[in-house]
């Protein structure tokens, strides 16, 4: 009996310490990578620690691991195309792997509402002092001449492009997407009116900083997110969402401008995008199945250079989503990402339409909303470049099959 019950005790306070470990990650995605390191590590090490006290290899099966384990097969394969192996290796194993063990600590740690609801909040505080921190350098001011983010001779008025924890705007600004989708579809779900009436605000603070990014990328994905609303949820809620944004930028030159700018053919930023796009058609043209190989645009790059001509600059990503994992890890590669992408999304909607629990099915919503955002904007930049970026959006896929393994989404 004694045995039995420290045997207990020790597995209860295993699965604690890993659900606070994992919501740790979750907080400080955005915040610090290195603590971000240091909890997925420890994370990991207890999970581990409860199976070898319990005596058992505890995996839940998901639906997604057949997908899952060949897009982790192809991204190794793509190594051995690289032009440094090593680079790659590194860059493989220490990012995917990162990915891939976030996922299945979520799935395998996180059994009911509690424990998802902790870990949701987790990441919408952490949102919240990343959105702080970026109204605060917006107010303070910060010089932003030596960064190459906007073209100063076409745009002379724009002095400021918050960036807070993130180091860069349209990293901030994709991230500001994702927690704004979530946070409307937990919103628009919520049954108390001042959880309604927090939400709102949050959403509002989250735009807000969102615009002073001024990514223009991100502005289409927000509008994306509100048309997906619109269809999924409400017409009404699409064309009043829409109402915000369009005084805003009607109200304000430099916004205006800035959108503008989206369809002028002499922007620099929409010039290099176009002349990225060609460079890596080629790469997927000379490399179709195996691709290039992981994290190895940096140095590809400069072979296919047709525009830049400058040795010295550094090309880290195709500026698209899906052309630059085409060119890394080969054609096969990026329509198993795709498959996965489009398997959580359909997941998340079967969940949000058959959820007895309003929280989840708002959940569910905000996800799917999130991962469209996600892929519109993935047409002109590349966020998931970002490992934090990448392991949020591991994180909401694990959210989904959490949910789905546990029968949240059957209405009883």
């Amino acid at each position: 009996m004694r045995i039995s019950y420290s045997c207990a005790a020790t597995h209860y306070q295993l699965n604690y310490l890993t659900e606070h470990c994992i919501v740790a990650v979750a907080f400080f995605l955005p915040l610090s990578f290195n603590a971000v390191s240091v909890f997925l590590a420890l994370g990991a090490l207890l999970w581990l620690a409860r199976m070898a006290a319990d005596g058992r290899l505890d995996l839940k099966p998901t639906p997604f691991d057949g997908a899952i384990a060949l897009l982790v097969a192809l991204s190794a394969a793509s190594i051995l195309a690289s032009p440094d192996r090593w680079l790659s290796f590194y860059n493989y194993y220490h990012y995917m792997g990162r990915y891939i063990l976030l996922y299945y600590l979520v799935v395998n740690n996180f059994h009911t509402l509690d424990q998802l609801k902790r870990l949701v909040q987790a990441v919408l505080a952490s949102a919240a002092l990343v959105v702080i921190y970026g109204l605060y350098q917006y107010v303070q001011g910060v010089d932003i001449s030596a960064f190459e983010w906007v073209d100063g001779e076409q745009f002379p008025l724009l002095k400021m492009r918050v960036f807070s924890t993130l180091e860069n705007p349209n990293l901030l600004a994709g991230f500001l997407v994702i927690i704004a989708a979530l946070g409307a579809g937990l919103g628009l779900n919520a049954e108390d009116r001042r959880c309604k009436t927090a939400y709102l605000v949050l959403i509002v603070a989250l735009l807000v900083c969102l615009v002073l990014t001024y990514s223009r990328g991100a502005w289409l994905s927000v509008l994306a997110v509100m048309a997906a609303y619109g269809v999924l949820y409400s017409r009404k809620t699409f064309w009043l969402l829409l109402l915000v944004p369009v005084v805003v930028v009607a109200g304000h030159d430099v916004l205006m401008e800035r959108l503008m700018s989206i369809v002028n053919p002499t922007d620099t930023s929409a010039t290099l995008r176009i002349a990225l796009w060609e460079s890596t058609l080629a790469m997927i043209a000379d490399r179709p199945l195996f691709g290039i190989g992981w994290g190895a645009y940096q140095l590809v790059y400069p072979t296919y250079d047709f525009f830049i001509n400058d040795p010295d600059t550094i090309i880290y990503h195709a500026h698209n989503m899906y052309l630059h994992l085409a060119a890394e890890i080969g054609v096969p590669g990026l329509l198993v990402f795709l498959a996965l992408m489009i398997g959580h999304a359909r997941l998340a909607l079967a969940t949000a339409e058959n959820a007895a629990n309003r929280w989840v099915s708002g959940l569910m919503l905000g996800v799917l909303a999130a991962v469209i955002g996600l892929a519109v904007g993935g047409l002109t930049d590349y966020i998931l470049f970002n490992p934090q970026m990448a392991m949020l959006f591991w994180l909401l896929n694990a959210l989904t099959v959490v949910v789905h393994l546990n029968g949240y989404s059957d209405k009883k």
